[in-house]
């Protein structure tokens, strides 16, 4: 399996402060990961701290 973390760095506030609203996305999935599965097909979108849609993640297999 595969842990896959796509985000736009040209949308939202992540094009403000990259380094600052990455590492603030990085925390809040890394602390919500456990309410998941991680199971091939699981998935969310991610948002930046304004709640706007920048990205998402989600398991694949290999």
């Amino acid at each position: 399996m595969k842990f896959l973390l796509e985000v736009d760095v040209d949308a939202g506030r992540v094009t403000e402060d990259p380094a600052r609203e990455l590492g603030r996305i990085l925390r809040y999935w890394a602390g919500n990961l456990h309410h998941y599965p991680l199971q091939p097909g699981d998935g969310s979108p991610v948002y930046d701290s304004e709640y706007q849609e920048v990205g998402h993640w989600r398991i694949m297999t290999s």
